[in-house]
C-alpha cells in the first residue's frame, strides 16, 4: 500500500511539474521539476553514454548547497615542501624537488624512495618520517570531529577527503590497493572518520579521486619498481590491471562509503572508455537503490549525449566569464602556491575568495574549495580564520546564496571574473561590482555588493523599461533575519537606492540588497 501511494504521489508530482514547463517553464519549473521530468520511468542504468546521460546531473540539494569544503592531506603533506605533486618531481633530477630530496633524505631512485613516506624511514638527521597523523584520542593532534565542525561554521553544505591523489596512496581501508592507511601509515581507516564526523553535522559527504592520473604519467621520472605491489603503487601495472584498479577502487568507496559526490580529478581521457562507463552506470544505479541523489563531477574525458551530460563539469580555478545555463562547479584552494600543506603558502586574500564565490554562484555554478592541513592534523590558524570569515557573511546572508538560481544576468561593474584559458586567481571586487541571485519561487532578487558603495547605488539592469509594478521592498541585509529599509526610484540610468550612510554602518565583506516582489522578479 506505501509502495501504492508512493507511485501516485510520483505521479500526481509529474503531471503538476509538466503542467508547470507548459505554463511557464523559466519562471516555474525549477529543479525539483526538471528531476522529475527526468526521471519519467524508473530506471537501470547501463553502461553507455545515451543511459549514464539520462541522470539528473545536478540534484537539488546540489544546487541549493552552493558550498562544499574538501581537503589535500596525505604523504605529500609530510613532505610539506613545494606543492602536492612532490611525490612525482622528486625523482625529476633537473627540478629543486630532486636536490631537496637529495638533500633531506637520499637519492628516491637508490636510497629513498616515496613509498618511506607512507612505511616510514629516518631522514638524513635521524628522524623518522612517516605520514602517520594521530587521533587526539590517542594522544595526537587530529580529531575529524573539530575538521567536521569547523566545516559546519564555514557554512558548508558539502565536505570530505582527496581520499587519494595522483600518488596512489589509498585514505580507506582498501581491499584491492594495499597502500592505504589502514594498512599502512596511520593504521586509520580515515575516509570512514571523516564520513561519520561530516555527517554528523548535516552535511552531505564527498571524496575525491585523483588516480587516473597515477598510471598515466605521474610517475614518469621514477624507476621502474620491482614488483608487483610497488608496481601498483607507481602505477606501473600494464594497460588493463591498471584500468581495472581504476573501477575497482571507485566501486569500494561506493560500497563502503557511499558518497553523496564523486569529484574526479584530470585525465580521464586516457582511462578506458569502458571503465568509465562502468564506474558511471555502478555509481549512479547504488544512488537508485539507496536513495541518495549522487552527483559526480569531471575535468575531462566524459561524453555528453545531445549536449547533455549526466555528471557535473567541473571549471578548476575558474569558471564562466557570463551565465552558464547547465550547472556547474569549481573548485579553487585557499593558496596561490599549492593545494597541500607546504613550509611557506602563500595565502589568498579573504575577500577575494568570498567575491569569486558570489561571482561563481551568481553564475549558476557551485564552490568547492580546498584546504591544507599539516600531515599532523592541525589546520593552520590562516585557514581556519578564512574559512571562518566566510561562515560569519554565510551566517548572515544566506539567504542570497543557498537554493538561489541564477537571474537573467549574473552582474554589473568593473571587476571581471573568469574567462579566458588556463587557471584563474580568485579576485576582489568593489564597491561598483553587483552580483544577482533570485529565490527559487523568483520573487526575491538579490544584489550582494562586492564592498560599500558609498550613500547611494544604481542599480543599471533595473533602469526604466524593467518592470518594477511589484517591487514591494528594497532592504539592506544586516545580520540573519534583519534588514534596514531603503527608499529608491528607478530612472533611465538604473534603479537608484538610498543606503543608509556615505561610511558602511558595519564592517562586511559584501553587503547584500533584498529586493521583495508581490509577483516575480523581473525577467
Amino acid at each position: 500500500m506505501a509502495k501504492l501511494s508512493s507511485l501516485l504521489l510520483g505521479a500526481l508530482l509529474f503531471l503538476a511539474c509538466e503542467s508547470a514547463v507548459k505554463a511557464a517553464p523559466t519562471a516555474n519549473c525549477h529543479g525539483q521539476c526538471r528531476e522529475t521530468l527526468a526521471r519519467r520511468d524508473p530506471i537501470r542504468y547501463s553502461p553507455t553514454w545515451e543511459s549514464v546521460n539520462t541522470h539528473v546531473a545536478a540534484p537539488e540539494w546540489f544546487q541549493d548547497a552552493k558550498f562544499g569544503i574538501y581537503f589535500h592531506w596525505g604523504i605529500y603533506s609530510t613532505a610539506a615542501y613545494w606543492t602536492e605533486w612532490y611525490p612525482r618531481d622528486c625523482y625529476n633530477v633537473n627540478s629543486e624537488q630532486w636536490k631537496h630530496h637529495v638533500s633531506v633524505y637520499g637519492n628516491p631512485a637508490t636510497e629513498w624512495p616515496v613509498n618511506n613516506f607512507i612505511d616510514g624511514a629516518k631522514d638524513k638527521s635521524g628522524k623518522f618520517v612517516q605520514f602517520a597523523p594521530k587521533l587526539k584520542s590517542q594522544g595526537g593532534k587530529f580529531d575529524p570531529d573539530e575538521w567536521a565542525q569547523l566545516f559546519f561554521d564555514a557554512g558548508a553544505k558539502y565536505a570530505g577527503p582527496v581520499a587519494e591523489h595522483h600518488d596512489g596512496y589509498s585514505l580507506w581501508n582498501s581491499t584491492v590497493n594495499e597502500w592505504n592507511s589502514v594498512q599502512r601509515g596511520p593504521k586509520l581507516d580515515l575516509a570512514q572518520l571523516h564520513a561519520d564526523a561530516i555527517r554528523k553535522k548535516g552535511l552531505k559527504f564527498i571524496m575525491a579521486l585523483h588516480h587516473a592520473y597515477n598510471f598515466n604519467g605521474y610517475y614518469e621520472f621514477a624507476p621502474q619498481q620491482p614488483t608487483e605491489s610497488l608496481q601498483k603503487l607507481f602505477g606501473q601495472l600494464d594497460r588493463a590491471k591498471s584500468n581495472q584498479l581504476y573501477v575497482d577502487k571507485i566501486k569500494e568507496v561506493i560500497d563502503r562509503y557511499m558518497p553523496d559526490m564523486l569529484y574526479q580529478d584530470w585525465n580521464l581521457f586516457n582511462v578506458d572508455e569502458s571503465k568509465l562507463l562502468e564506474f558511471l552506470a555502478y555509481y549512479f544505479n547504488a544512488g537508485l537503490d539507496k536513495g541518495v541523489d549522487v552527483v559526480a563531477t569531471y575535468k575531462d574525458g566524459m561524453k555528453t549525449t545531445n549536449g547533455v551530460s549526466g555528471a557535473v563539469f567541473d571549471f578548476e580555478r575558474g569558471g564562466p566569464a557570463d551565465l552558464n545555463t547547465t550547472y556547474w562547479m569549481t573548485d579553487d584552494t585557499v593558496s596561490s602556491n599549492s593545494w597541500c600543506y607546504v613550509n611557506t603558502l602563500y595565502y589568498y586574500p579573504t575577500n577575494a575568495i568570498l567575491h569569486a564565490f558570489i561571482d561563481r554562484v551568481s553564475k549558476g555554478g557551485n564552490l568547492l574549495l580546498s584546504i591544507a592541513p599539516m600531515e599532523d592534523g592541525t589546520i593552520p590558524n590562516e585557514q581556519k580564520n578564512t574559512l571562518l570569515a566566510i561562515g560569519d557573511f554565510l551566517k548572515k546572508n544566506g539567504e542570497a546564496i543557498y537554493s538561489t538560481r541564477a537571474w537573467k544576468t549574473y552582474g554589473e561593474g568593473p571587476t571581471k571574473m573568469g574567462g579566458g584559458t588556463g587557471f584563474q586567481a580568485p579576485t576582489a571586487g568593489t564597491g561598483k561590482d553587483i552580483r544577482f541571485t533570485r529565490s527559487k519561487d523568483g520573487k526575491i532578487l538579490y544584489a550582494t555588493v562586492l564592498g560599500w558603495p558609498g550613500s547611494s547605488i544604481s542599480i543599471a539592469s533595473l533602469k526604466s523599461g524593467a518592470d518594477l509594478s511589484g517591487l514591494q521592498s528594497v532592504q539592506l541585509i544586516n545580520g540573519a533575519n534583519s534588514y534596514v529599509n531603503l527608499s529608491y526610484a528607478q530612472s533611465s540610468t538604473g534603479l537608484n537606492v538610498n543606503l543608509p550612510a556615505a561610511s558602511a554602518p558595519f564592517s562586511a565583506l559584501a553587503y547584500t540588497m533584498k529586493l521583495s516582489f508581490a509577483n516575480t522578479v523581473p525577467a
